[in-house]
């Protein structure tokens, strides 16, 4: 409990403020997208960082939706349905992102779940899911209403609408599978602020708890994460770094990353479950084989998951399904070597992402300071015991929730891109597992042969390891004309062979330009400056090309500004009748894109002069963009040193030379958009009307949804209704308040009512309900009434009276004030009689006609009209207590022939004087109007703001002792 409390605190500590000054929402949320669960977390004011938890009170929520006829179920209610029916059940569907219909991952999925069969798309070559003759679903929809449903979760939990999140996928993600999750969540109507890598988020979580730890020394951590499909180790590095916009702020840095794309924990549960199948069918109590019977492999993986986590605190474990299959009940003991012995081969496989890892950053073990577990799988004995042996360690870091810690970095890291919060800043600079590259073709010329050949080119892009987001440059120099060139993977050698037909086309774009032709003849005149594309690896690792364009670079005359001695002649020749001289034109220096050269892996120096193409980067910042500032202000600076040499010159020839205008050459960039035309090579994108088409499907699957549960809430309204009701008519307080005749007929009614729910109720509309419901509620409602009113009568009377009693006694007290200390008026009193009178002789005579009336007739003492009463002799009684607060003591006037002041004393009345003694039975006078006047809506400031310097003034100027001790300060 200590512990937990400290992480509250610590969580409190990280988002400083709330910045907003509009009313509209601000939450965020993060989804922790796994392969079997997820995790959502959820930033709020008020609410730092929270994990969201299900309907089931859960922090962790099943990656799975079940599809029937007429609902949808998601979560643990979608397991529960796997079990009973597997092919209405959708799950895993991780895998299946950015695959084509050949890929060896589509295989394994149908291989894993053969309830499933997968249809190739004709269009793009992907798969779907025929859920019936009229209906079929894509991986991108079926995750679209997973990550929807993972929105509604947000919502509840946090009590307002959310649109913004920050979705996490693996480290190994190509560019296909990033735009495919970006699709869903299109569909899904949420805004995505970043994909972040899990392992970037893990890391994050981590730095964010320590950031007193980090300083200007480098420290690497490893972070080693088997999840349900896949296992991953990162060596993060974290330091201090100093930034102009922040000063030093803490950063972390992606060194290195090793993965497995098969090691998983739901590949220990497939080879558990079907071990227990082998088990079953050696017992040969069924003829059949429970392999082909789906209903029962799902029992069995079931069984698996459950056994998998006994054995992990566990030697054995006896393994019981009942009625797997034919009403066969079934039962086995599993030891935990026999667990192991089954995963032998996988836990042989635990080191590998280490070794990768280190290798990719070149580093050695020894430089890593910890080895962090994260992710469900690490808690299997073997698989710590193996690492345990490979790193050569003593003990493994288990210091963050290896289930929650990436779903809590991305959160911080939604808080931090949204607008609305300002969170302590801390540096992220992920990498790029993949290298990219650019390839094109150029036409050359053998200088004897005289023969036209094509050189196939390629030049580094982003290299492996890259850090992104950054924005890069190529320029192309040879190009005169409209050409093409291809966006295409770098060197993927360190993936085995089997990983490589997973991850796809090795080709992503061919981007065919078209204008570059057209732009050299525009500008004849002027020099090229080559072909530049723009390109921009953003936030969530997706390639982008922003622009491409066709630069050229010109000379023009200006004449130089004119000299302070030139302006002053011409200022002198002005005064005395002349004209002046004509100024110069304003040219600015031009604005030239300032790049930093990225050395090239391959190409020879070009011939003739001619330059290369390169790569570059640029050193403008992603959101703004200072260059053009910062670059015209470097020209000028050069313009001056190279002018220097002239003006000594100038100074030499004497003051005539001065006075000339001298034309110098300025460089002026020109840059023509060029046309692109994208064609994807990886996985074709849907359209944009494919996109549309599936957003409505999505949304009217959701209104069904609605409707289903009003219709639902309806019918359980109208059921609790009908019972509560019926029961209510055999109590004591309602018998009371209706006729027998008229009880019989409520009860007639209600028996119909629910002998129609039991024939036609649970088949009707929600319409139908909804006016059976409101018939009903105007049956009773009377009756309702009738005992409501009985019910308030008590209270509302009592307090009635104690408010005529406390009033009346005021009332008797401010009369009884002397005439020179009154600070009523005679208008006043009589207005607070009169209510006293009118409130009583109302009271008397109401109650007296309702006791005459009988309890089944409409009352006329209502409690609606007993609070108006209590309202209005209220109101009157405060009105008079903040007068008497606020008011100044009356001065006496010290009469001419008096001798002393203790005669003039003796003529003031004292208060203890002039107020009745109170009674035991009466009411403290004096608590009592402070307890009014404390409940009065007007404020002592906004009747006297300076009542305080207002004493201060009066007793100045001579007000005495008594007179200070008068009624009305007593009041």
């Amino acid at each position: 409990m200590v512990g937990r409390n400290l992480i509250r605190a610590a969580l409190a500590c990280l988002v400083l403020a709330l910045l907003p000054s509009y009313t509209v929402t601000v939450a965020v949320m993060s989804v922790d997208l796994g392969s079997e669960w997820m995790k959502m977390a959820i930033v709020k004011p008020g609410v730092p960082m929270e994990i969201v938890l299900n309907r089931e009170s859960r922090r962790k929520t099943a990656t799975a939706v079940c599809l029937k006829e007429n609902e949808r179920l998601f979560g643990d209610s979608a397991l529960g349905v796997s079990v009973k029916n597997p092919k209405m059940v959708y799950r895993h569907l991780q895998s299946l992102l950015g695959k084509r219909h050949d890929s060896p991952q589509v295989a394994l999925y149908q291989k894993r779940f053969p309830e499933h069969q997968l249809h190739e798309d004709p269009v793009r070559g992907t798969v779907y899911f025929k859920s019936s003759e009229d209906v079929q679903y894509t991986p991108e929809e079926l995750l679209g209403m997973v990550l929807n449903y993972s929105r509604g979760l947000a919502q509840d939990f946090a009590e307002q609408p959310i649109k913004d999140a920050v979705i996490t996928v693996p480290a190994f993600f190509n560019q296909a599978q990033r735009r495919a999750v970006l699709h869903a969540a299109q569909m899904a109507g949420l805004k995505v602020l970043q994909l972040i890598n899990d392992n970037t988020a893990v890391a994050l979580n981590y730095g964010v708890f320590r950031r007193k730890d980090i300083d200007g020394t480098a420290k690497s951590v490893m972070f080693y994460d088997m999840g349900s499909s896949s296992t991953t180790a990162t060596i993060v590095t974290y330091q201090t770094v100093k930034t102009k916009e922040s000063g030093s702020q803490p950063q972390l840095q992606i060194r290195g990353v090793g993965f497995d794309l098969g090691l998983g924990g739901f590949e220990m549960d497939l080879r558990v479950r079907d071990h227990l199948a082998q088990i079953f069918n050696q017992q040969k109590k069924s003829p059949k084989d429970v392999k082909e019977n789906h209903r029962a492999m799902a029992k069995l993986l079931k069984e698996a998951q459950r056994l998998k986590t006994v054995l992990s605190a566990n030697m054995e474990f006896t393994a019981q399904v009942e009625g797997l299959m034919d009403d066969i009940d079934f039962k086995a003991k599993v030891t935990r070597a026999e667990f192991e012995n089954l995963c032998a081969d996988l836990f042989e496989r635990v080191p590998g992402p280490v070794q990768d890892a280190l290798t990719v950053a070149e580093m050695k073990l020894e430089e890593i300071e910890q080895i962090i577990l994260v992710g469900g799988s690490t808690r299997v004995p073997k698989v710590q015991e193996v690492l345990l042996k490979a790193v050569g360690r003593e003990e493994l870091g288990k210091n963050i929730n290896a289930d929650e810690a990436a779903a809590m970095g991305a959160v911080y890291q939604a808080a931090a891109l949204s607008k609305a919060f300002k969170v302590k800043p801390f540096l992220v600079r992920d990498a790029a597992i993949f290298p990219i590259q650019v390839e094109f073709s150029r036409e050359m010329e053998e200088e004897e042969e005289g023969i036209k050949t094509f050189k196939h080119n390629k030049r580094i892009l982003f290299q492996r390891m890259a850090p992104y987001p950054q924005r890069k440059v190529i320029t192309f120099n040879r190009y005169n004309d409209d050409f093409e060139f291809n966006i295409n993977y770098g060197d993927l050698s360190f993936l085995s062979e089997a990983d490589l037909r997973v991850f796809g086309s090795l080709n992503l774009t061919t981007v065919r330009l078209s204008g570059v032709g057209d732009s050299f003849q525009k500008h004849t005149d002027a020099e090229s400056k080559g072909i530049k594309a723009h390109f921009n690896m953003d936030e969530s690792g997706v390639l982008l090309l922003d622009r491409v364009e066709s630069v050229f670079e010109t000379t023009m005359e200006e004449k130089e500004e004119e000299s302070t001695l030139t302006k002053l002649g011409n200022t002198i020749s002005t005064l005395f009748g002349g004209g002046p001289s004509e100024p110069a034109p304003n040219v600015t220096d031009p604005v030239q894109e300032e790049e930093e050269e990225v050395p090239l892996d391959s190409g020879k120096e070009a011939k003739n002069g001619i330059e290369k193409d390169t790569v570059t980067k640029e050193t403008e910042d992603l959101e703004k963009n200072p260059t053009e500032e910062k670059i015209e202000e470097k020209s000028e600076e050069a313009g001056t040193k190279a002018e220097a040499p002239e003006e000594k010159e100038e100074e030499k020839a004497g003051n005539t030379e001065t006075e000339k205008k001298i034309k110098t050459q300025k460089k002026m960039k020109i840059s023509e958009d060029v046309t692109v035309e994208l064609v994807v090579n990886d996985l074709p994108d849907p359209t944009a009307d494919d996109l549309i088409a599936s957003k409505k499907k999505l949304q009217d699957l959701t209104d069904r949804d609605l409707a289903k549960h009003e219709r639902e809430k309806m019918l359980n309204s109208l059921e609790a209704f009908i019972f509560e009701t019926q029961d209510k008519l055999h109590q004591e307080e309602y018998q009371q308040v209706v006729t027998e005749e008229g009880r019989e007929h409520i009860s007639v009614k209600l028996r119909e009512a629910s002998e129609w729910m039991d024939e036609d109720g649970y088949a009707a509309t929600t319409k139908q309900l909804k006016d059976k419901l409101s018939q009903l509620r105007n049956l009773c409602k009377d009756m309702f009434f009738r005992v409501e009113e009985r019910r308030k009568w008590p209270e509302r009377l009592a307090a009635l009276n104690t408010l005529l009693n406390t009033s009346a006694f005021f009332l008797r007290s401010a009369r009884l004030i002397p005439e020179e200390d009154q600070i009523f008026t005679e208008v006043e009193l009589n207005m607070l009689e009169k209510v006293i009178n009118e409130t009583s002789v109302w009271k008397n005579e109401t109650v007296l006609e309702q006791e005459k009336r009988s309890p089944s007739e409409r009352p006329v003492l209502l409690s609606k009209d007993i609070e108006a009463k209590l309202a209005l002799l209220d109101r009157e009684v405060n009105y008079l207590l903040n007068k008497a607060k606020f008011a100044k003591p009356k001065i006496k006037s010290k009469p001419k022939n008096s001798t002393s002041a203790g005669k003039e004393n003796k003529t003031i009345p004292v208060a203890e004087e002039t107020v009745p003694p109170v009674s035991e039975e009466s009411p403290d006078p004096q608590s009592e109007s402070q307890e009014s006047h404390d409940s009065a809506p007007t404020t002592e400031s906004t009747l006297h703001p300076d009542s305080d310097s207002q004493s201060q003034a009066t007793e100045a100027t001579g007000t005495t002792e008594s007179t200070k001790k008068g009624p009305p300060d007593e009041l």
